[in-house]
């Protein structure tokens, strides 16, 4: 089965079938998107452009294995206008099936340069996620310091816990309110890949992009691993070194089974192509 496809005719993606649409590549039946910061970037701006509605997923190795056997956080994967490759696991897996990702599009570092073009070019966003209210708040001084002629039309640090229905409900109308051109959603992964898809049609704003763990590490709550572990795929050791109860049981479960089922994954691509190639 080849792994290469275009982007699919969905609501939130079906205004953008021209030749700027991406192409994206299945890396264990995870559509990622085969672009680079700007590309992104540009593919959110024309949502916005032509007030379409759109979702963004920055996912890591986590997400992908565990939409495996979890087939609301797939449908959500499937149903997103981009799903970036927040980690350099995915971009290596993408190389080795044959398709020339320079580099993966870290949710924090997305959020950092989207959030300048907003505060450049007049784009409202709203905040959804944080660790609570009181680091919500320094979050939001941190923003509006670091990039002037930022609109923050609203922000909410929710429960840890699941909402009801009628709590859904009036945050939608919050939102819709408010009337941001972005929603920014970091309660982690599966949840804010849920979230969108679920909230998605309630809200009137343009896009709504989960990144994770950016809120965390732009409002200064957690440190960010140094960027040559970043850039060697080691991340995932200083994370865990940070929050080891939380996330070592995770990764010792994921990271594996990812390297075994891309590997895989990759073999039998490059058999299929050898056998395409045979005369």
């Amino acid at each position: 089965m080849n792994s290469r496809i275009t982007a699919p005719s969905l609501a939130t993606s079906a205004s953008l079938p021209d030749a700027r649409t991406p192409e994206r590549v299945r890396i264990l039946g995870v559509p990622i998107t085969l672009v680079d910061y700007e590309r992104a970037m540009d593919v959110m701006d024309r949502i916005v452009d032509r007030d379409e509605r759109g979702y963004v997923c920055a996912v890591a190795v986590h997400a992908v294995v565990t939409a495996e056997h979890d087939p609301e956080l797939r449908a959500a994967l499937e149903g997103a206008t981009m799903v970036v490759p927040d980690g350099m696991p995915l971009v290596w897996a993408a190389r080795a099936l044959g398709h020339p990702l320079r580099d993966r599009v870290y949710g924090p570092e997305l959020m950092a340069r989207y959030l300048d073009r907003c505060a450049r070019r007049g784009r409202r966003v709203w905040l959804y996620g944080g660790h609570d209210a009181e680091w919500l708040e320094r979050l939001e001084r941190r923003l509006l310091a670091r990039y002037p002629g930022l609109e923050i039309a609203g922000s909410w640090s929710p429960p840890h816990r699941p909402l009801s229905e009628r709590e859904e409900r009036e945050l939608a109308a919050r939102i819709n309110h408010d009337d941001p051109d972005v929603v920014w959603v970091g309660i982690g992964a599966p949840k804010q890949e849920k979230w969108m898809s679920r909230m998605r049609e309630r809200l009137d704003a343009r896009v709504l992009c989960g990144v994770g763990a950016a809120f965390d590490f732009h409002a200064g709550r957690v440190q960010q691993a140094p960027r040559w572990m970043q850039e060697v795929g080691l991340e995932w050791v200083w994370r865990s070194t940070r929050e080891p109860r939380r996330l070592l049981p995770r990764y010792l479960t994921t990271n594996p089974r990812f390297v075994a089922r891309a590997l895989y994954q990759i073999a039998g691509e490059r058999a299929r192509r050898r056998a395409d190639a045979a005369p």
